[in-house]
């Protein structure tokens, strides 16, 4: 990306501890208009708490974090995504007992909260169909495959039209075509929206397909950064990391 650009979300030494144990550490990571950023890592490596670093739901215990070039270091979510940052959760967060419409319609609240309800009838009704869940509208959350609850998350998160999209392991649990579904849904948020994304995924052949860059974690410090190929290519990583990808 263009280092002239100010990035939408930065870290500068975010430090994260947890009583004795120190989770994350000199971690400096930006985010720039339209990019997808990878943050990526073995088992253990921070990446969780890094994400909920980012996205405000854990105060750091040092550094400092900017979202839309504002200091927000110790907001609450609910401040730093009234600027523009939107996550999803690894395990979902949709409402398994309401419609697919209802649980997007949900979404839209977030900035629609004003307007008329036509409007975020309208707003639910263009998410559904990005995400290709038009014909499941009417259907209850909670029953859809395990790919569509997932889509249906994405969708409650994007109905807010956020400027910052974090995406917490949104390819977990889906097949090759579901997964390759869900990469066209991200390059259209970006592409049709301007949504600059940050992606936590363990699916490497995915990250390394739709990610501009990568951030390589290792017990919680950073240890690489750059385009795919300067990922694929660096010795370090691969020795710690996709060496024994390469082995599984």
């Amino acid at each position: 990306m263009n280092s002239e650009q100010t990035p939408l979300l930065s870290g500068r030494q975010l430090e994260r501890r947890f009583g004795g144990l120190l989770a994350v550490s000199e971690l400096d990571i930006d985010l720039y208009p339209g990019e997808i950023l990878g943050l990526i890592g073995p088992n253990g490596a921070g990446k969780s708490t890094t994400f909920n670093l980012l996205s405000g739901f854990y105060p750091p215990t040092g550094g400092e974090l900017y979202v839309m070039g504002e200091r927000c270091t110790g907001k609450s979510p609910t401040k730093i995504s009234r600027k523009g940052l939107v996550r999803t959760f690894q395990h979902g967060s949709l409402m398994p007992s309401m419609s697919v419409r209802d649980n997007i319609l949900l979404g839209t609240m977030h900035q629609l909260s004003g307007r008329r309800r036509i409007e975020r009838i309208a707003r639910t009704e263009e998410t559904a169909e990005m995400l290709g869940l038009s014909a499941f509208l009417e259907e209850v959350a909670g029953v859809l495959p395990h790919g569509l609850q997932r889509l249906v998350s994405i969708g409650i998160a994007f109905a807010s039209r956020p400027k910052i999209l974090c995406l917490d392991e949104p390819l977990t649990g889906l097949n090759h075509t579901e997964a390759s579904s869900a990469l066209h849904v991200f390059e259209r948020i970006r592409g049709e929206f301007g949504c600059s994304i940050l992606l936590v995924e363990h699916n490497m052949k995915a990250v390394m397909k739709i990610c501009d860059r990568m951030v390589v974690l290792h017990h919680g410090k950073p240890i690489a950064a750059g385009r795919a190929e300067d990922i694929q290519s660096n010795e370090e990583v691969i020795s710690i990391y996709l060496g024994r990808l390469d082995d599984e």
